[in-house]
């Protein structure tokens, strides 16, 4: 019987065993893909936990979000005990995951020539600031690499460059990473061998303004910030309308722009011939732009919204992130889940969070494990790896696991 069938999605990677050593966004997301997919993820916590558990303001998502479908253990990797344990746990797995500085896990034999010697199959993934070279001894963040990485110039106004509004250097360099586990996976079915696979944060940054660093391969040109740059279209912005609400709509072909201004009523602006063509209409946006703002005010964003969907064109609300959590095609199609947080004030609430964009055989991957508690799942792994009772309290009662 397929998933289709009994609503339960595929996991692809069930019986695959990963370690990761990972804290912040970039590791836990690259292991958060993995579990999503079925794999068993062990999240190796300091003795403390996870800094990221505690963390305030635009910090307090991290934790639950990254973390979902893991289990966790806390080690002292500082102490002989711990990481001697931590080098046994990873020598077992399939995949070991750490985004530490570079030299970090050499200290403790957790690297990936010293555990390759020990397990040729494993697959090891270092996610990092900085690929190998002249960078790499910098401590990247993902406002780092987006300001040097010209991401936070292209995103705000000309001379106060922003960053993007999400962590998406830390997540993509994630995802990124999860995609080289896989093709690793593949060929270690084909050659029998692991390998070292690695992502970083400013070449995921420089691969999202590619198409910016094309443009001026191409045409000498500079791409300009968003705010400030030459739109390919005319009919592409945000409008302010009718008290003061604000809309984007957009028209980006010519039979789109015919459609455009039939919905709005505006015949003269269809009849006009300097306004036929859409490079016209982009040459004429001076004088174009400010005709429509003018002419839109008389309608309210409801009925543009309603208008432009009954006729096929683009359109979008200004929406907050928090209004998604109540969005009826997210709701409808089973984009977000429940989960039940496990830190602080909030623990034992349960809330919405949101799932990976994509199917499998008609289902999306779900939240299978709640965020773990610290430590929650120390036991059940040391005991899978061959130590016995007496072994484990001590380890516990020394303070090297927890």
């Amino acid at each position: 019987m397929t998933s289709e069938n009994t609503g339960a999605p595929p996991l692809p990677l069930r019986g695959l065993k990963v370690v990761e050593f990972t804290h912040m966004v970039m590791g836990p997301t690259c292991g958060m893909v993995l579990a999503d997919l079925g794999a068993e993820v062990i999240k190796v916590e300091p003795i403390d936990g996870d800094r990221t558990r505690t963390l305030l303001g635009a910090g307090a998502g991290f934790f639950p979000l990254f973390n979902r479908n893991k289990k966790s253990i806390q080690l002292d990797l500082h102490r002989p005990e711990g990481a001697a344990v931590a080098r046994r746990l990873a020598l077992s797995a399939d995949v070991v995951a750490e985004n530490f500085k570079p030299g970090t896990f050499a200290k403790y034999g957790l690297d990936y020539a010293a555990l390759s010697q020990g397990n040729p199959r494993l697959i090891y993934a270092s996610l990092k600031g900085f690929l190998p070279g002249p960078y790499d001894h910098r401590t990247a963040l993902d406002e780092v690499v987006q300001m040097m990485g010209g991401l936070a110039y292209m995103t705000g106004r000309p001379g106060d460059p922003l960053r993007a509004g999400s962590s998406v250097n830390d997540i993509m360099g994630g995802m990124f990473g999860a995609i080289a586990i896989l093709g690793a996976l593949i060929q270690r079915g084909i050659s029998g061998r692991g390998m070292e696979v690695r992502s970083a944060l400013f070449e995921n940054n420089v691969f999202l303004v590619g198409q910016h660093m094309l443009q001026y391969a191409i045409t000498g040109r500079p791409a300009a910030p968003m705010p400030a740059r030459i739109s390919p279209w005319a009919i592409y912005d945000v409008f302010t309308v009718k008290d003061g609400e604000q809309i984007f709509l957009a028209a980006v072909s010519d039979a789109q722009w015919i459609t455009f201004c039939d919905t709005l009523g505006f015949d003269d602006l269809k009849a006009d011939p300097a306004l036929k063509l859409n490079n016209d209409r982009v040459r004429a946006r001076p004088a174009l732009l400010p005709e429509l703002t003018r002419r839109l005010r008389s309608f309210g964003a409801a009925e543009l919204a309603r208008r432009f969907e009954a006729a096929g064109l683009p359109f979008a609300p200004i929406m907050k992130p928090e209004q998604l959590l109540d969005d009826p095609h997210l709701a409808a199609t089973g984009g977000l889940a429940d989960i039940t947080l496990t830190d602080g004030e909030h623990a034992g609430q349960t809330v919405k969070t949101t799932l990976f964009p994509f199917t499998l055989d008609g289902a999306r991957p779900g939240v299978r494990l709640n965020p773990p508690r610290r430590g929650e799942h120390t036991r059940e792994v040391l005991q899978a790896i061959g130590l016995d009772e007496r072994e484990i309290d001590a380890l516990i009662e020394a303070r090297t696991v927890a």
